[in-house]
């Protein structure tokens, strides 16, 4: 069977399960990334969300690992829901193998997780201080790993795991392949790579600064008091399949969607606050489509894999302007278009400059039409220049959600 896929060098019954899961292009880090990987080679990697990146080392490690045998590969994502979603990808890729695919990850009792350990498995995925833990009873080991995947190390980076990880790294054997994938490359995660890979080969895709060119997005100018009534206005007028509502703070995401739900609305809502099952149903729940919407906070900002969210809204906007390509970037995948709105305030000024800044791009202002909008200096370039000369700068990467 000769595809496109098949001639990365995937084997017949790899590139039929791709087959039938409706890929039929790989993407751009899929193309350069699988070759490598295949060939055994370290490999540092870069892409925007929805590039494909998960299937790019999972689809070449299934060939490598071949049949059942011990614990060969390991896994290490940031969150639960990222690790859950690697495990789905690797059960549906290895159908046509005997390969064994087992999850560990915090929030939940350990009693099933150590009977699946001890059963045995192939492929590991797992969050570090869960791992760590089972390390530590003696549930696994990881003296056999062959294929290290270090997986959106710069958000593990964000949420303290580095030393985490590095304790797991030295577990395993240092004659191994290591795959490190993460968005930016600030010195600490550098020097990481430089301590945990070999001779990698640098795979970079798109700007990571700027947003999928299926994207099309616009800030909306409104003051505080009108936020919610302008998202029921931008909810009514769009034809959407699904929409992704970001919101800055847990609390804040629980009274959207209560509100939201007032209205009619169907909606799921995912922040940390929420339990494992409470964040899974809502996941899946908006993935099938129960849930019109879902009303996040920045957890499922990068990597979860939710095909077909037509529009993000930022209700609003984000304090780091990365989380901001993060963010839209969960629309637009997979060469479909999608669309994104951001409600900017007053106080939302310097926030979304600092945006424009980062993307090296102006981003196009709009009005809702038939809107009873409050007059703001929002809507007056001389005045909204001078509020964003005067804002107080921010001081470092301190969280404002609670203001």
């Amino acid at each position: 069977m000769d595809t496109a896929f098949s001639k990365l060098g995937l084997q017949d019954a790899l590139a039929y399960a791709v087959q039938k899961m409706d890929y039929v292009e790989p993407t751009p880090i899929q193309a350069q990334a699988i070759p490598i990987v295949l060939k055994g080679g370290d490999v540092i990697g870069s892409a925007q969300t929805g590039t494909g990146k998960t299937a790019a080392f999972a689809l070449p490690i299934i060939q490598r690992l071949s049949t059942h045998g011990r614990l060969r590969c390991l896994i290490l994502e940031p969150t639960r829901e990222l690790a859950l979603q690697v495990e789905e990808a690797f059960h549906k890729f290895a159908k046509f193998t005997d390969l064994r695919v087992t999850i560990v990850y915090g929030g939940v009792g350990y009693g099933k997780q150590t009977s699946d350990l001890k059963r045995g498995m192939d492929i590991l995925a797992a969050t570090p201080g869960r791992l760590l833990d089972h390390l530590g009873q003696g549930n696994c080991s990881l003296e056999d790993v062959e294929i290290l995947v270090l997986d959106e190390v710069d958000r593990m980076l964000d949420m303290g795991f580095l030393p985490d990880v590095r304790k797991i790294v030295q577990r395993c054997p240092k004659a191994r392949q290591t795959l490190f994938f993460s968005a930016t490359l600030p010195p600490e995660l550098e020097q990481l790579a430089g301590w945990a890979l070999h001779n990698p080969t640098k795979v970079e895709i798109g700007r990571v600064r700027s947003p999928a060119e299926t994207v099309s997005h616009g800030f909306y100018p409104v003051v505080a008091s009108q936020k919610f009534d302008l998202l029921q206005l931008l909810l009514e007028r769009t034809e959407f399949k699904s929409v992704l509502i970001f919101c800055r703070t847990r609390m804040g995401a629980d009274r959207i969607a209560h509100r939201l739900k007032t209205k009619g609305h169907t909606v799921g809502v995912m922040h940390s606050d929420r339990s494992q099952r409470e964040r899974i149903e809502a996941l899946d729940g908006f993935k099938s489509g129960k849930f019109e919407v879902l009303v996040a906070t920045d957890i499922a900002a990068r990597g979860l894999d939710i095909a077909g969210v037509s529009h993000v809204i930022n209700y609003d906007v984000p304090e780091n302007p990365e989380d901001y390509v993060h963010r839209i970037g969960r629309t637009g995948r997979a060469h479909h278009t999608g669309d994104a709105f951001t409600l900017v305030t007053e106080e939302d000024v310097r926030d979304a400059r600092s945006i424009e800044r980062y993307m090296g791009m102006a981003v196009e202002r709009k009005k809702v039409e038939g809107f009873p909008y409050i007059y703001s200096a929002l809507f007056d370039e001389k005045a909204l220049a001078e509020i964003s000369a005067a804002a107080p700068k921010p001081a470092g990467r301190l969280h404002r959600g609670m203001r």
